[in-house]
Parts: C-alpha cells; sequence; structure tokens
C-alpha cells in the first residue's frame, strides 16, 4: 500500500477531526467486534511499497495498547495524534515518505480480539482504518498484555521495501502502561491469532530478535496509565532489561506524536539536546526530554 501521501489530505483530516470533535471515544469506535479486515489471522501479506508519490517509503508501524485504560491512546490518535505525527514527520524529516500502519493489542490469553492489524497507508486513510479497531477494552490480571504479538506480525507477515530494497529498517513502536510478556507465545497461541502452524513457541527475546530483523523496535510505557502509575519502577526495569534505551518514558500522552518523531531523530543520527531545543513549547520540551534523557 502507499499510493497517496499525508500532504494531499490535510484538508481531509482537519474535516475529520471536526465531525468527531464533540463525540464520545465510544461513538467514535463503534465497532462492537473485531472487523475482519483488521483480523491477522485473514491477512497474508501487508505491505509497504514505494510509488511516485512515495518513492523512498519508511514504514511506521503503532502498537497500542486498547485494554483497560488505554483507550485513551488510541482515542488521541484518531482525534489529533496521527496528524501530528504526520505533519512533525514531513516538518523535520527524520525519515522519508511515512507509511503508517496501527495495530490494536490485548491480551493473548483471555480476549476475542488480541491483535488488529490496519494497512500501512500514507493518509487519512489509516485514520479511518484506525477508527475501525475494536476497543475491547479487556485485558487480564496477569500484569502484562501481549506487546510481543505486534513483533511475529511485523516479522512474519510485512514486505516492506525500505529494507527489501534498500536495506533500511522500518519502526515498530508498542506502547501501553504494563510489564512485558515474560514467557512469548506458544505454538497453540500463534495458531489461534495468526491461523500458522509453528514447530514450536517463541519466547520474548525471539520474538523481539525477530521483528529487529527489518524493524527499530521500541516500546513506549505510558506514565498515565493505571498500572504503570502503581508500578512504575518495575515496569521501566523489565522493559529496559529487554530493550534496553528503546522502552521509552511517556509521561504526558498528549504529546506521543512528539515524543515518537523526537525517537526517531535521535535514531536517525540527531543530538538529543538539538532535538528538545526545537520545540518551541516548554511543555512538550520537558515531555521530549524525559522520553530522550531518563
Amino acid at each position: 500500500m502507499g499510493y497517496s501521501s499525508w500532504s494531499s489530505t490535510r484538508v481531509a483530516y482537519a474535516s475529520y477531526t471536526d465531525t468527531i470533535a464533540t463525540k464520545s471515544t465510544r461513538e467514535v469506535f463503534a465497532s462492537r467486534g473485531m472487523k475482519d479486515y483488521l483480523d491477522p489471522k485473514g491477512v497474508l501479506l501487508r505491505e509497504s511499497r514505494d510509488s511516485e508519490q512515495n518513492p523512498e517509503s519508511t514504514p511506521i508501524i503503532l502498537g497500542v495498547d486498547v485494554t483497560g485504560s488505554m483507550g485513551i491512546i488510541a482515542d488521541r490518535m484518531v482525534r489529533q495524534g496521527l496528524g501530528t505525527l504526520s505533519e512533525g514527520i514531513l516538518d523535520r524529516q527524520p525519515v522519508s515518505n511515512p507509511h503508517i500502519m496501527v495495530m490494536g493489542i490485548g491480551d493473548v490469553f483471555c480476549d476475542s480480539a488480541p491483535l488488529q492489524v490496519t494497512q500501512f497507508e500514507p493518509d487519512i486513510r489509516i485514520v479511518e482504518q484506525l477508527s475501525d479497531v475494536y476497543l475491547e477494552g479487556g485485558g487480564g490480571g496477569n500484569a502484562f498484555e501481549s506487546y510481543d504479538l505486534p513483533w511475529y506480525f511485523a516479522a512474519q507477515r510485512t514486505s516492506i521495501d525500505s529494507f527489501e530494497k534498500r536495506g533500511k529498517k522500518g519502526y515498530l513502536f508498542t506502547m501501553g502502561d504494563e510489564l512485558p510478556p515474560p514467557n512469548g507465545l506458544t505454538r497453540e497461541q500463534i495458531k489461534s491469532v495468526f491461523g500458522n502452524d509453528e514447530q514450536r513457541g517463541y519466547d520474548a527475546s525471539e520474538l523481539l530478535e525477530m521483528a529487529e530483523q527489518k524493524y527499530n523496535v521500541f516500546h513506549i510505557i505510558v506514565e498515565q496509565g493505571n498500572y504503570a502509575r502503581r508500578d512504575l519502577t518495575n515496569v521501566k526495569n523489565k522493559w529496559r532489561q529487554l530493550l534496553g534505551g528503546r522502552a521509552i518514558l511517556l509521561s504526558n500522552y498528549n504529546y506521543i506524536s512528539e515524543v515518537i518523531t523526537a525517537v526517531m531523530e535521535v535514531n536517525e543520527g540527531a543530538d538529543p539536546e538539538d532535538v528538545v531545543a526545537s520545540f518551541q513549547d516548554r511543555e512538550v520540551r520537558e515531555v521530549v526530554r524525559h522520553a530522550l534523557f531518563d
């Protein structure tokens, strides 16, 4: 996918956000079950392809926790975040020609829709597809969600020109407030979610390594989430053990798009202090500094 561009749909996005401004989250996210086209079991491949409009495409996967209190992130992304992210990438140019995919992340142990996947899109269609995601609001009492499901999907079910043609990795951000899954995915869980017959399961570090073959993988710890507020030190330590400095702290989810853009800038070689200083708003600078340095 990817035969258009965000710059051509700015007006359409502004009009869309105007129409949903007074709607509740439940009204915006009207799905009461997983839509067939978002079900990973029915997806042979999601593609990010170069085109005349996007000659050097960069795939960016946003894995959003949609359990419990984390529905606030998907809501923010629809109303403003995807626009802010796309505009920020176009203006600041940490990467070229962004193609964005959104994944809704649940709990493979108890949710009916533990993973939902949109297409890669470079324009307002990604907003429309995100609003189709089922905010199940589930999750279990196991202190973690299935943040490793996107790693498996990215490794096994995506084909991206940035890596296949140019050897340049895409970006994969998961985001949520709970611990990383400690045990990975069993053979039975992979079969249930993806329909794949694997010979065995994979632990979390194996799944991460698979995804890292063609993506720069980060996790954003949403400090305002219910679980992180109760046990932030443990959440941070566990994610840092797995990802090191690619486990990013987010103190204010209203600025999640600015943090994602800043992280990509630094990963592409920009000086972190220069990146922080480049944001005009003081509150944004504080949130970005916290994300990059703490």
